[in-house]
């Protein structure tokens, strides 16, 4: 017995073994030894406040009463999700109160809004938190244990108290603390694909939030949730359309529902920006043309800010997709991205908003190879856009591959802003069906050395403004939480929005830290049970990429972005078709983006270009993205190239399986319904990886020519 028969019967016995040494090795409690857990439907997101176990004796000395100065709007959400919280966690109810009545309590405020915190003395450590930041110190006042949340702003004050409920909900200490902490970046925004008749694009848990027949007369209660979910982890703003945008959310119909949620959102620090259709003169105004530099054009869209500004006045601005994939943009008219996106700015300028220009645009004309192309367009243009104009870049030169290399645009723009546009949402990552935490993915890219400025010019610092003193800083997300009773489709898809505002607040974070986190607010604080999740979550991105796309390939999908396809070679453009990408052959597979080839690595600084350029140096999970090889090419381990892409596609199947069986084996440490949800997905999710081992590798097998091997 050899080859393909094999390596499946390998697959089954480890899957087998797996499943054994899991409910084998479980540790503590049963169903039966603590009593049924009752079942959750994922609604609250990390916001359930648990009872954290034995920590909440010493919170409840701590917290005899909650003090929140002040009659603001914000202030009256600190108070009410202080004291929601500390309820449902510590099952006692501390009163709210203005002031501090020599209590042992946990102090919100501002100094302007509390003289007992502008008597602490605190200036410098206000001063370097800024007014989204927070200073938490563990004080005795009059010899009474006081904690104290202080922040410049209310916002920054409504921030830190989330923090201090992180602290609870997680089981940390809180006897000595002492924290400073701030934003890195400005923006920390959620980009939603949603469109205006109630569907979404790349969205996977249901029907689009915004209930546009309902608004301004009815906001659900949704909605409020969906902003402490967000205030809970620092994002700051929200684009609520889809970026293949209808004009019509301009018009004062639909301005008027905007206005209605971003009252709603704004004591919870969130603006609203809108996706602007760059034709929208012309569709929704009457007039003949979108040109940037007309007159009337021009006109146009001032009129149009000044409008949305009467009706929401922290408005923050345009998202907007030009010339790219249809849609209209500054180029329909001989104009450039910078004209474009200059116009929009100055209609902003003066009411403080600003222009997010997507630079998503891959036009045939500019280079063969579509991994080159935004970097040489946009390169052309750096310096020539506006002081309020940004440009927003995926993390990588493609289109949110399971993993790509860092987008050589980072660096690469000295002289213009560039926000990262992150996709939480799995479009190309299994779509809510498979459990992939994207904490480990982002990380790679965000420690990604550019070396811009020399060693240590980390994507993260480029974005955060240490490398360029960018006058506007910030990262994005593409996340589509629907009405699905869970938000997200999978309960763990839920991390990796969670992730995504942890990171935009601190992207020095470890993607470890922040996967217990989230496991211990959103399922328990039981450290065995805590340990396993983490760690099926910290491997679940190797896991896909292995069962999926390996070795730098990437791409090797149809028009659905999920299911295998790698013989996909007909479609509207050549570059939506995986052959594009792969070009296998009988003399092998990959594409030569060498300084001997198409020359693609020149795009990035020395060393990263020498890196990625010798054969020797370019990690291995690059290899195929940036060099063409045979298929009996001796990889590090040994093996050739053949034989690796056959186990890296058996383990992947492999460990997806694992993943199913050590979920499994946490039967009766989890609620039943999440329990049994999860369990349905990774069952979808092992018979996903054992399709895709088995379709790609007999594809590949066509033109290799060798038999599948077992790893």
């Amino acid at each position: 017995m050899h080859g393909k028969t094999q390596c499946y019967l390998t697959v089954i016995l480890a899957a087998m073994a797996a499943l054994f040494a899991a409910c084998t090795a479980a540790e503590g409690p049963s169903a039966e030894e603590s009593g049924p857990i009752p079942d959750e439907d994922g609604y609250r997101l990390w916001l359930r406040y648990a009872p954290p176990g034995d920590s909440a004796a010493q919170y409840r000395d701590a917290v005899r009463q909650i003090v929140v100065p002040g009659d603001t709007e914000t202030a009256r959400v600190i108070s009410r999700e202080l004291g929601s919280a500390i309820d449902s966690m510590l099952e006692f109810s501390a009163p709210v109160v203005r002031e501090w009545t020599k209590t042992p309590a946990v102090v919100v405020g501002t100094p302007s809004t509390s003289e007992w915190i502008r008597d602490l003395g605190w200036d410098a450590d206000l001063a370097e938190a800024g007014p989204e930041g927070f200073v938490i110190r563990s004080i005795r006042v009059e010899n009474r244990p006081v904690i104290a949340v202080a922040s410049e702003g209310e916002i920054g004050a409504l921030y830190g108290a989330f923090h201090f409920l992180r602290l609870l909900q997680t089981g940390r200490s809180i006897q000595a603390l002492s924290v400073v902490d701030r934003p890195r970046v400005q923006l920390r925004l959620l980009n939603h694909w949603d469109n205006l008749d109630g569907s979404i694009e790349r969205g996977y848990a249901g029907r689009s939030l915004w209930q546009w027949d309902e608004m301004p007369g009815t906001l659900r209660a949704r909605y409020t949730n969906y902003a402490r979910a967000n205030a809970s982890v620092g994002v700051n703003g929200t684009v609520i359309n889809n970026v293949n945008a209808d004009a019509r959310i301009l018009t004062p119909e639909y301005l008027r529902k905007v206005s209605a949620l971003a009252a709603l959102w704004r004591p919870y620090g969130i603006r609203v920006y809108l996706s602007a259709n760059f034709a929208a003169p012309v569709r929704l105004g009457g007039l003949a043309t979108a040109d940037p530099l007309d007159p009337g054009v021009i006109g146009w869209w001032k009129a149009k800010a000044d409008e949305i500004y009467s009706l929401i006045p922290d408005f923050g601005g345009f998202l907007v997709k030009a010339n790219s994939e249809g849609q209209p943009g500054p180029k329909d008219y001989g104009r450039t991205h910078a004209e474009g996106a200059n116009m929009l700015a100055d209609a902003l300028a003066p009411h403080g908003g600003i222009v997010i220009w997507r630079a998503f645009v891959y036009d045939e004309d500019v280079d063969p190879d579509r991994c080159k192309r935004a970097y040489i367009e946009f390169t052309g243009l750096d310096g020539r856009f506006r002081p309020n104009a940004v440009v927003q870049v995926k993390n990588g030169p493609i289109d949110f591959q399971p993993r790509e290399p860092f987008h050589p645009l980072f660096g690469g723009m000295k002289r213009t802003p560039v926000l990262a546009e992150l996709q939480a949402t799995q479009e190309y990552l299994g779509q809510a069906r498979h459990l992939v935490y994207h904490g480990p993915m982002w990380k790679e890219f965000l420690d990604s050395d550019t070396f811009a400025k020399g060693a240590g010019s980390t994507v993260g610092k480029v974005l955060d403004g240490s490398v360029y003193p960018f006058p506007v800083t910030g990262i994005v997300s593409v996340t589509n939480p629907g009405m699905d009773a869970n938000w997200c489709g999978h309960h763990f898809s839920q991390a990796n929005w969670y992730a995504f505002g942890r990171l935009a607040w601190n992207h020095g974070l470890s993607a470890e830290q922040i996967a217990e986190e989230w496991v211990r607010m959103t399922f328990t604080n039981d450290g065995p049970t805590v340990a396993a999740i983490r760690d099926m979550m910290m491997s679940s991105w190797e896991t896909f990429v292995s069962y999926t796309m390996p070795l730098g390939l990437h791409h090797l999908i149809g028009g659905n972005h999920y299911a295998p396809m790698p013989e996909n070679d007909r479609a509207p453009r050549r570059d939506w078709t995986a052959v594009y990408y792969h070009r296998a052959a009988a003399d092998g597979i990959g594409v030569d983006r060498t300084r001997l080839g198409n020359k693609a690595v020149e795009q990035y600084f020395p060393p990263v270009r020498d890196l990625f350029d010798d054969i020797e140096s370019c990690p291995e999970k690059f290899l195929l993205w940036f060099h063409r090889r045979a298929w009996d090419h001796r990889m590090k381990s040994g093996r050739t190239l053949w034989e690796e892409l056959c186990e890296k596609y058996c383990s992947g199947a492999e460990q997806a399986a694992h993943l199913r069986a050590r979920w499994r084996s946490l039967a009766g440490r989890i609620d039943p319904q999440r329990h049994r949800e999860v369990a349905d997905r990774l069952e979808i999710q092992a018979a996903d990886a054992a399709r895709w081992r088995d379709h790609v590798l007999r594809y590949f097998q066509q033109y290799s020519g060798m038999p599948i091997t077992p790893p």
